[in-house]
């Protein structure tokens, strides 16, 4: 893996970064709304949310973000079933207080149509608004993609819109059947089998972790695509 990938695995000195990237993409979104329907309590409560999922994916998955710190994936590796972050009924209720609820119907409702085969799962893709950021998602995509073609399984992943769609068709992902959520969403599944070409040919030692731009003061990135 070379210095010319545009993206570096995040550590936990970049957690801050990257809760403040989730929160920021899924706070106008429709399914942001409908966890959280007041605007003024949105960004916290999806800021803490993040945090949970952040975290635990950093012991139980990667996470990645740009080199310019402005879009970030955070995966799952889903060899077996993975347990649910420590006490996270309880952080989730202190984080979401009324909206708990709203979460845990969201979580279950993806679990339930999640593969049972062994992949690795992009549970969020975030890529708040601004300038270019639609070349922002590509790259942050095919940045972290190849890392995970390294590892030879497939990847699976949730797209909620047709953009989101389109982004993850691009990078060889297929669709499976479509499965409503409690809001009226339909999310669409998308699988993308084993890249053998990437797997055999890529360097499988440990990738070693870059660094972030250091933001200056008052300059956190400010978001979440649904897990």
């Amino acid at each position: 893996m070379t210095s010319s990938t545009p993206v570096v695995r995040a550590r936990w000195c970049d957690v801050d970064r990257v809760v403040d990237l989730v929160s920021a993409s899924l706070d106008p979104t429709v399914i942001g709304a409908w966890l959280v329907p007041d605007e003024q309590e949105r960004p916290l409560v999806l800021a803490d949310v993040a945090r949970i999922w952040t975290e635990h994916a950093l012991l139980v998955g990667d996470v990645f973000v740009l080199r310019t710190g402005t879009a970030a994936t955070v995966w799952f590796h889903r060899y077996r079933p993975i347990p649910a972050p420590t006490r996270y009924e309880e952080r989730l209720a202190a984080a979401c207080g009324a909206h708990r609820d709203r979460f845990l119907l969201l979580d279950r409702a993806l679990a339930a149509h999640r593969p049972t085969q062994a992949h690795h799962h992009l549970a969020i893709l975030a890529v708040p608004r601004g300038p270019d950021r639609a070349a922002r998602a590509d790259a942050v995509l095919a940045g972290s993609q190849r890392w995970m073609d390294t590892l030879g399984l497939p990847t699976y992943a949730e797209t909620f819109t047709e953009a989101h769609r389109g982004l993850h068709a691009r990078h060889g992902y297929v669709e499976r059947d479509s499965f409503p959520l409690l809001n009226g969403m339909l999310v669409h599944p998308m699988w993308r089998p084993v890249s053998r070409a990437g797997w055999l040919s890529a360097n499988v030692s440990r990738w070693p972790a870059g660094r972030l731009p250091r933001p200056g003061q008052n300059d956190r990135a400010r978001g979440w695509a649904p897990r």
